[in-house]
């Protein structure tokens, strides 16, 4: 299969692309600098473009099977707009070529509420102060989902959890959203958007992307990822 993956050289993108080609596909990654991207292999192309400029998008996506956006953007960021405008470009670049497959990440943080069962510190503390230094990207996540919902394509949208640098892909569990969990591994993000874009799990459906083995303590994620500011995305 021929998939291309914007945001590839993030740490899910990365990753994602290097189980998409174990899995001997053709894999395009796309990233702004592809001169400092980690991977190489026979199968693999790596473009230059950025999600926002709608001609290179065009470009990038041209010719593949299926699409795969693991862009994010990190707390503070000064481009709070990058999920609704690539999700934009993404869309229009897909229905001009013909292409149906789309897979793309937000984050469990988009429903603003905490999911069932969290205890009072999570919710009265922990999530209030995620959501706040977050809001700005959560909303216009939000409007990428609402982009994504209203095309025409067979899309997935993934939600994952805190996200947390695993060792390996888990027995992990994708659902309707408000599952009870606080974290997901970034390799299992990883093979859940392969596996999705390959095998055309959750057609037009939004899911969650939870980790439930070998998870970190939610104080040290939330030290590590929710306050770091300026140091990637997804």
């Amino acid at each position: 299969m021929k998939l291309v993956i914007f945001g590839a050289n993030g740490p899910t993108g990365r990753l994602a692309v290097a189980q998409a080609l174990a899995e001997g596909h053709t894999v395009t990654a796309v990233t702004r600098r592809p001169e400092v991207f980690p991977l190489s292999d026979p199968a693999l192309d790596v473009v230059k473009a950025d999600a926002l400029d709608p001609g290179a998008v065009d470009q990038a996506v041209a010719g593949h099977d299926a699409v795969i956006s693991t862009l994010g953007v990190p707390y503070g960021s000064e481009a709070p707009t990058t999920f609704s405008e690539s999700a934009k470009h993404i869309v229009a670049a897909m229905t001009a070529h013909d292409i149906r497959r789309l897979v793309c990440v937000t984050s469990t943080g988009v429903p603003m509420k905490p999911p069932p069962g969290e205890t009072l510190v999570y919710r009265k503390v922990i999530l209030p102060t995620l959501l706040r230094m977050g809001r700005p990207l959560y909303e216009d996540a939000a409007r990428m989902e609402e982009i994504v919902a209203g095309s025409d394509l067979d899309w997935t949208v993934l939600r994952p959890s805190g996200l947390f640098d695993g060792t390996a892909v888990t027995d992990y569990t994708v659902g309707p959203p408000q599952m009870v969990g606080r974290f997901t591994s970034r390799r299992d993000l990883a093979d859940a958007l392969v596996r999705e874009a390959v095998d055309g799990r959750h057609v037009r459906s939004i899911v969650e992307v939870i980790t439930t083995e070998g998870t970190p303590s939610v104080y040290r994620v939330f030290l590590k990822e929710a306050l770091r500011i300026g140091n990637g995305s997804h």
